[in-house]
């Protein structure tokens, strides 16, 4: 605990020693080349996860030199402590909530929390590729404690390929492995992610078309079928085999522009196969009988570069059917639709400074069962202070609060002997500090 507290005070007084240069110009000569500021753009893990329309624009702006390789590498370091009111049940969603590595009512680490390597390759001024390998423990699905090697593994997170020129043409075209342009999973907090992308936040094989142009950004996606990727989930006869282009994602935005001093963001976006549509008991990334659309509706309000406020509530169409529990006592809860909420802000406090502060707050949800039911809900609070160094790398200091504690691995239980328990906890809480940085080069 001493070492922890001591770190929390270096960051805070972190203004006093270290010093910063102005980020430096783009130079694209050789073949081999680093641009850290797109670097940092693509690879930061939760506040601007548009990354496709992020190389699109940087290839259109001319942050890129073609035919050269730009390597970039991400690392994220954080010390924690937690502390929660039930044995073993935390709901703070940044670390794979399991037993095995969250043992009694108070945790405390000092961890490498992910890796990230990314290698871009700008052929022309209209063709790139983009890759961009994870290396997660602390939240990787494979077995046992974060020491063992199955959560110890190189993941190909994301790669595809990038086609068009928005300086010629407002359209562009992305296939390969990357995010779906589902709602506004991004978060202002600088390390936790919103419940919202816990929920909702799609990754998966796919086409995706984008128009952009004035303001309008229009993107549709099809989107290979089974149920082996990230919050979609659309069966192909049954199966969770992923051999058909069965499920699709579309959005639509508008950025206004307020007299010059502001910038107004509404959107709204449909999935046909969302994650929600497993009968009971509910396993990862098992098929489903039929898919479970899901719509989310969206704002961002940006003022003057030093104040952003955001909102977004997504919703499924259907019932999710393994959220009701036919065996008693739980079988007096009926199945419930799922929906996230997700309310922010952060304040710039410094916007032309060596290192740029940030005060940020958030709350998000997860509501997945029926009032009452010990799967309703997961809630999270999240208040931040970062500091962005050298427009590539950020320090932070994070407190939190989650409220519930919803694993959705048998959430409506399954998994023991007596099949009306569940592992779910409407009653846990979950509060702690986080400090630590996501250093790129």
């Amino acid at each position: 605990m001493r070492s922890f507290f001591l770190l929390v005070i270096a960051l805070l007084v972190g203004q006093f020693s270290f010093a910063q240069d102005a980020a430096p110009a783009a130079d694209h000569s050789g073949f081999v080349q680093l641009n850290t500021g797109l670097s940092y753009r693509m690879l930061e893990p939760n506040q601007d996860l548009r990354k496709v329309n992020i190389l699109a624009h940087a290839l259109a702006d001319g942050e890129l030199g073609t035919r050269s390789l730009y390597i970039g590498a991400s690392l994220i370091a954080i010390a924690d402590f937690q502390s929660a009111n039930v044995d073993s049940k935390f709901g703070w969603l940044m670390r794979h909530p399991t037993a095995s590595n969250q043992i009694g009512d108070q945790v405390s680490e000092a961890v490498l929390h992910s890796a990230q390597l990314s290698l871009t390759a700008p052929i022309t001024s209209w063709l790139a590729a983009y890759m961009e390998v994870l290396y997660d423990p602390e939240q990787s699905f494979g077995a046992g404690t974060i020491t063992a090697l199955g959560r110890n593994q190189l993941q190909l997170r994301k790669g595809y390929i990038l086609l068009g020129d928005l300086n010629k043409f407002p359209i562009y075209l992305a296939l390969g492995k990357m995010d779906a342009p589902f709602g506004q999973t991004n978060s202002v907090s600088p390390f936790t992610s919103s419940t919202m992308w816990h929920a909702f936040g799609g990754l998966g094989y796919g086409a995706m078309a984008t128009f952009d142009k004035a303001g309008f950004k229009v993107s549709v996606m099809a989107v290979q079928g089974g149920a082996q990727f990230r919050a979609l989930n659309a069966p192909v006869e049954g199966t969770d085999v992923p051999s058909r282009l069965n499920n699709f994602v579309a959005d639509a935005n508008y950025t206004a522009q307020i007299a010059g001093k502001a910038a107004l963001k509404v959107g709204v976006s449909y999935v046909k196969g969302s994650g929600y549509c497993q009968d009971w008991p509910v396993t990862h990334f098992s098929p489903c009988e039929d898919t479970n659309p899901a719509t989310a509706f969206y704002g961002d309000l940006t003022v003057v570069d030093r104040v952003e406020l955001k909102g977004s509530f997504a919703t499924t169409m259907e019932v999710w059917p393994g959220t009701h529990n036919p065996n008693a006592p739980l079988d007096e809860f009926d199945a419930s639709k799922v929906t996230s909420l997700d309310i922010g802000g952060k304040f710039t406090i410094n916007p032309n400074g060596k290192i740029i502060y940030a005060l940020s707050g958030e709350f998000s949800n997860f509501i997945a069962g029926a009032a009452g039911s010990p799967w309703e809900r997961q809630n999270q609070i999240v208040v931040g202070l970062s500091g962005l160094v050298n427009h590539s790398s950020r320090l932070f200091l994070e407190f939190f609060r989650a409220g519930g504690y919803v694993p959705l691995n048998f959430l409506s239980g399954g998994n023991f002997e007596d099949p009306g328990m569940t592992h779910s906890d409407h009653d846990s809480n979950t509060i702690g500090l986080v400090v630590g940085g996501i250093l790129t080069l």
